[in-house]
């Protein structure tokens, strides 16, 4: 890793501990201008390293969907929801053909019916087939990123569980102390992962490959 890599590396890291610290603080300032700065510094991390251009992409609209969602309207809402879902169509794109464990897809299947049935009725009627259609690509992508091994599959089980606080919080049901930073938590955690497995999948692929040369 280059100088410049771990520059971004590290700010990225700084953004995060405000970020999370913000929220914790209850420091709404701290928040409003870390979090625009998350995805940006991760995805020029993983530019210097030469990263595919769809991991970019995932983690640009991810930045879209992390900025409309700071404003308190359901417009902002639905746009955000809709450049994180480009997001993911970014990430099952990268992750390609790659085999995946049947029994594994199957829990996801159970875990996305048992989410999608027990939220529905509680659930604002104007957005229950918006959160339904985004929870269905969301947990595909959550699923087809185990492919590339148990960091991106972390993530994506991370990315899985961060959207869920939020359908809870929109629902109404009772949430966690400091809601804001679990949220965030598990979301900064699963994109930095999935950014670190489509690395690992990448370079591993290139290492083996010298060595069966």
């Amino acid at each position: 890793m280059n100088t410049l890599s771990r520059t971004l590396l590290g700010a990225f890291v700084l953004a995060a501990v405000v970020d999370l610290g913000s929220l914790l603080a209850g420091a709404d300032t701290g928040h409003l201008v870390a979090k625009p700065l998350l995805m940006p510094l991760l995805a020029a991390y993983a530019a210097t390293r030469g990263a595919p251009r769809l991991l970019i992409a995932a983690l640009l609209f991810g930045w879209g969907g992390d900025v409309f969602l700071l404003f308190d309207a359901d417009w902002a809402f639905l746009v955000g929801m809709g450049s994180f879902a480009l997001g993911h169509v970014c990430y099952l794109t990268l992750f390609g053909r790659r085999r995946t464990s049947p029994a594994l897809g199957a829990l996801y299947a159970v875990a996305l019916v048992g989410t999608v049935v027990a939220l529905w009725s509680d659930l604002p009627a104007d957005l229950r087939i918006p959160v339904a259609g985004y929870s269905l690509l969301l947990t595909a992508m959550a699923y087809r990123a185990s492919a590339l091994g148990v960091l991106a599959g972390t993530g994506g089980a991370l990315f899985l569980l961060s959207d869920t606080l939020i359908a809870t919080g929109i629902a109404d049901w009772p949430q966690l102390p400091a809601p804001d930073f679990w949220v965030m938590l598990t979301y900064i955690a699963a994109q930095y992962l999935l950014t670190a497995g489509a690395f690992q999948a990448r370079y591993g692929a290139r290492r083996e490959g010298s060595t069966t040369s």
